[in-house]
């Protein structure tokens, strides 16, 4: 769960606009819109952010274009890295993200993490098993909307836990 300090009077309103069935039609735009607010912040606002909740710029390597991607995800800080996860609000299909994070932890290359303003490469694994089931448990406490996407959708949501590189 989130530090009382960190939330604000939006974060129960970002909770229920984010548990909204309809939502992800407009996910396009949502995520144009929070990669235009953390560039001219330079990483340091989100939407996300601004509601009281942890978010990150995640940069990885497209799989077949072998550029950089970025996309904004909420994450949940857990021990000395962060947790994300392809939920992509419970739709049906898997986030790109998830894709390119998959073929970088398979190549073993390092990702791009911008928290906050705060720049770093980072070492991805993903969490299976018993390991998911508590992590999960852990960001249900941050973003109890998880829960929900899991219940609308028949894919398993896969969980990422992204550490500093050494």
């Amino acid at each position: 769960m989130l530090p009382d300090s960190d939330r604000n009077w939006l974060t129960p309103v970002a909770i229920w606009i984010g548990s909204l069935s309809w939502v992800p039609r407009f996910l396009k735009q949502i995520t144009a819109m929070d990669k235009f607010l953390s560039r001219i912040t330079h990483g340091r606002w989100s939407f996300v952010r601004l509601a009281g909740l942890p978010s990150m710029m995640l940069t990885v390597i497209g799989r077949k274009s072998g550029e950089p991607r970025s996309t904004p995800v909420l994450c949940v800080p857990y021990l000395d890295g962060y947790l994300i996860a392809g939920s992509n609000f419970g739709g049906p299909k898997m986030p790109a993200w998830v894709f390119n994070l998959r073929a970088a932890i398979e190549d073993s290359k390092n990702v791009g993490v911008s928290f906050h303003g705060h720049d770093l490469e980072a070492v991805a694994h993903e969490c299976t098993g018993e390991e998911r089931e508590v992590v999960w448990a852990h960001m249900n406490l941050t973003w109890p909307n998880y829960a929900k996407y899991a219940e609308r959708s028949d894919r398993t949501i896969p969980v990422f836990l992204l550490e500093p590189a050494a």
